[in-house]
């Protein structure tokens, strides 16, 4: 990790620069992709699943056979794991239950709204090197709490045709039972337009590598909405004098490891605790298998010595981090100065892993700085709030007048004269 000491706030843009790439000749792979699936459906998916996952499939959709047998394949421990995080999580996103009111805004005019879910989602849940069974539960349990009736969700499988055996028991604990064996850009594709196999769905949610992130921002233009934006995966860790340099390593190096993309930043205003964590992180990242992944990621990831916790802060929101751990003696006082982020830790005894696995709390945030403008999937992510609005003839009495000013104004004849000739009914 490269180390910048006090550097003045002219020079913050340019070393708070995400790593970027050319897309052009991803968005052209990619469109190329979502247009075999669009024009030939199933037979595209089952050449593109040849091609990408090596993997030649009879059906895509996963059996209830193959539900049974993956039941037999994860431990009792992670099951109960599972299962413990599945709560938490519906404990968190059932909390955030939308009441609306109907407010008289004047005499006679009542307005209000109701929460009416999305009938079609999709979920896409990556394989790989790091099957996110965790993700399922992230995902499809709001969906479940929003009352979305029919819940798609696609993810890879392996060279044998199988789906990794957690993801499908997390499926099944989430209650989600329309499963298809498609990964990638194929996978997002189908969502977005149907097929024979795969229902349409209204907005895809899930995170992915730089070719699904691209279909989904390509199938957002007009087949499908999506969750949010979304580049590689990042951590900040705010940290002081009082910080446990064993913490703070780990702490980097778990999101380090997510993908040779990602970045890590350590904000500190304690310059002794700098050479305390490069020590850790060169002693911890010896003993992990994804090692090699991880030093790429802290290749352009940066320490960054600030003068005070009011510069720290200032730093921070300009940076908007998917993740935030505030490892500080004043982390609640600093809590209340976050602007910008996408999910934030609090505290030394709080690793931004809990919030990934079994808080309660959502994983799929905002990354890249999108943060200024985006929340993590919530339960409103799947759900439409509808407003209502009701007239008497004392309403129209109220405000009927204001009306035919306005759309005269406005020169809509049309609109006038739907309330002008309420009100000559009266």
């Amino acid at each position: 990790m490269r180390v910048y000491k006090h550097p003045t706030r002219q020079e913050w843009a340019e070393l708070l620069q995400r790593p970027t790439k050319d897309a052009t000749q991803l968005n052209e792979t990619v469109a190329g992709v979502l247009r075999e699936i669009r024009q030939r459906g199933d037979a595209a998916i089952r050449e593109f699943e040849e091609r990408f996952d090596h993997v030649q499939l009879e059906a895509l959709a996963v059996s209830e056979e193959e539900m049974q047998e993956a039941e037999t394949l994860v431990s009792p421990e992670l099951k109960q794991a599972l299962e413990l995080a599945h709560r938490n999580i519906y404990t968190f996103h059932a909390a955030q239950r939308f009441e609306g009111r109907k407010c008289e805004v004047t005499n006679g005019v009542t307005c209000w709204q109701r929460a009416i879910p999305i009938e079609r989602v999709g979920l896409y849940i990556p394989g790989g090197t790091a099957p996110l069974f965790s993700t399922v539960l992230m995902l499809a349990t709001p969906a479940k709490i929003a009352g979305c009736s029919e819940i798609v969700l696609c993810t890879p499988p392996n060279r044998e045709g199988k789906v990794n055996p957690a993801i499908l028991v997390a499926a099944r604990i989430a209650g989600v039972s329309n499963i298809f064996k498609i990964g990638g850009v194929q996978a997002i594709g189908a969502m977005a337009y149907g097929t024979e196999s795969v229902p349409k769905v209204y907005k895809i949610f899930g995170p992915g590598n730089q070719y699904v992130m691209c279909a989904k921002q390509q199938v957002s233009l007009h087949d499908a909405a999506i969750d949010m934006p979304a580049g590689p995966s990042e951590v900040e860790v705010l940290a002081d004098h009082t910080a446990n340099p064993a913490f703070v390593a780990a702490d980097l190096l778990s999101q380090a490891e997510h993908g040779i993309d990602s970045q890590v930043l350590l904000v500190t205003t304690c310059e002794q605790l700098i050479p305390q964590v490069e020590a850790e992180v060169e002693r911890q990242l010896a003993l992990f298998p994804r090692k090699e992944i991880a030093t790429q990621a802290l290749e352009h990831s940066k320490i960054i010595l600030v003068n005070d916790c009011d510069e720290m802060m200032e730093l921070t929101n300009q940076y908007a981090p998917e993740h935030l751990i505030i490892e500080t003696e004043n982390y609640m006082e600093l809590a209340d100065k976050v602007v910008n982020a996408g999910s934030v830790f609090l505290g030394h005894l709080t690793p931004e892993s809990a919030g990934d696995y079994a808080s309660g709390t959502n994983h799929t945030l905002p990354t890249n700085g999108y943060a200024v403008a985006y929340n993590g999937v919530n339960l409103d992510s799947y759900q439409r709030k509808v407003t209502f609005q009701e007239l008497s003839a004392e309403g129209i009495r109220s405000i009927g007048h204001a009306v035919e000013l306005m759309a005269a104004g406005e020169q809509l004849d049309a609109h006038k004269n739907a309330m002008s000739i309420r009100i000559k009914s009266l």
